[in-house]
């Protein structure tokens, strides 16, 4: 086991709460899901004429940058490598990145600048799975799982040579970019096997030296935050495409955390897929996920040409607009102190305000358990509008018109009939 990261990039990855990933490589040219060598069984002859083919000449990172400061988010992860092996920069150690291509110049660099110029902190995505590799074994994973040929001329490689390469690229990042907050690797399956029960050569820990690569990792950036897939356990956790149901914890203690989610299902660009996430829904899971505790690592996935798809945009801008107005309630904010929320309704903290946010819009008046004399004002956040709390009776009964029976410590907000127009209204409680 490694050293822990210092206190205060764990106090600062909390008080962001909201971040940019990215998801780029030869990929967004079939743009058909970034597995789409390992769907479709592709050979690297088959992958080639992506690689040819590369040429992001719309990129401008300054303007990917500026839509995630805009959206309310304060940190950015970028893929400088996904499982079909391409590397965005200039890797000494391989051939197969963007200075050999068309572009012929590092994407990363430019990258790692826009978002320091917009005050966002920096995170590189790293896979330790690679399709490309020559050393890179034949897995359960591997494209040409199924191919006997393949799988006969591949049955000399050897993983440690590979993993050589994996720790002698982790060191090129941590080298040549200055400061980064964030390490991201992907991903560990150790002993999984094929579905009738064959051996699938799944990879963990010692096929990455997980702890070795670890230290390096702690010795390059000591400030920096390493995830969780190395098959070791690292600084935070990250569900992958679902929300936790509440604080994530590892051997029953709180564990730093970050809920990943895509925009519509695929993670690379894919030109096809309809199935988009609403803004109103990614804000719920990004409240969601800081009422546990949390952070939301949102991902958007360029074009081919370099640019964020029009859908992307719209929705960052969306999601943006409501940060506008109630960014307090998120930004810094930890879960309720002791307080428990309605039902269809999240609450965040932060000092003496406790701020609720509405999933549904009640009728006329929403009842909040243990508050009853705790609250000296309420307004709604977003135009600061008041709300007028009711002092409740416990012994009146409850009958026609007359509202009764509600427990003495329960603070009652009276509610205006028409819900706000913003994608999840929130209610301010100062606390007294």
């Amino acid at each position: 086991m490694t050293d822990a990261p210092p206190a205060h990039s764990v106090e600062k990855f909390r008080d962001w709460r909201f971040g940019l990933f990215v998801h780029w490589g030869l990929y967004s040219l079939p743009a058909r899901h970034e597995w789409v060598k390992n769907y479709e069984r592709l050979t690297d002859e088959d992958y080639q004429p992506y690689f040819d083919h590369f040429e992001p000449d719309l990129y401008d990172p300054r303007t990917w940058a500026k839509a995630a400061r805009e959206a309310g988010m304060k940190y950015a992860v970028l893929t400088t490598k996904h499982h079909e092996g391409f590397c965005l920069w200039d890797s000494e150690v391989s051939d197969y990145t963007v200075a050999k291509t068309v572009r012929g110049k590092d994407l990363v660099g430019p990258f790692v600048e826009a978002c320091r110029a917009e005050g966002l902190g920096v995170g590189f995505y790293h896979s330790l799975i690679d399709w490309h590799h020559p050393e890179f074994p034949i897995d359960l994973v591997h494209p040409q799982r199924d191919d006997e040929e393949a799988i006969a001329k591949a049955a000399g490689r050897d993983v440690q040579v590979y993993a050589d390469y994996l720790h002698a690229q982790t060191r090129e990042l941590l080298t040549n970019y200055g400061p980064i907050d964030i390490m991201w690797f992907d991903f560990s399956y150790p002993g999984r096997n094929y579905p009738d029960g064959r051996d699938g050569h799944g990879k963990g820990r010692d096929d990455w030296r997980s702890e070795e690569l670890m230290a390096m990792v702690r010795e390059l950036q000591p400030d920096i935050l390493i995830n969780d897939r190395l098959d070791i356990p690292g600084d935070f956790v990250t569900p992958e495409q679902y929300q936790p149901d509440g604080p994530m914890q590892r051997d029953g203690q709180p564990v730093l955390w970050e809920a990943c989610q895509t925009l519509n299902g695929s993670w690379g660009y894919d030109r096809d897929n309809l199935d988009w996430k609403s803004p109103e829904t990614l804000v719920k899971m990004l409240v969601d996920s800081v009422s546990k505790d949390g952070n939301l690592l949102l991902n958007v996935g360029p074009t081919g040409r370099g640019e964020f798809d029009p859908r992307a945009l719209a929705t960052l801008a969306s999601i943006g607009e409501w940060m506008r107005l109630h960014e307090r309630s998120i930004r810094g904010a930890r879960p309720a102190d002791g307080y428990t929320a309605p039902a269809d309704c999240r609450f965040t903290q932060k000092g003496n305000r406790l701020y609720l946010h509405l999933f549904s819009w009640p009728m006329g008046h929403i009842h909040l358990p243990g508050l009853a004399g705790k609250v000296k004002y309420a307004q709604l956040l977003n135009d600061a509008s008041e709300i007028k709390r009711i002092v409740n009776d416990p012994h009146r009964q409850a009958q026609n018109t007359t509202m009764g029976g509600v427990a003495s410590d329960t603070l009652t907000l009276k509610l205006p009939i028409q819900r706000p127009t913003t994608l999840v209204p929130v209610i301010e409680l100062f606390l007294s």
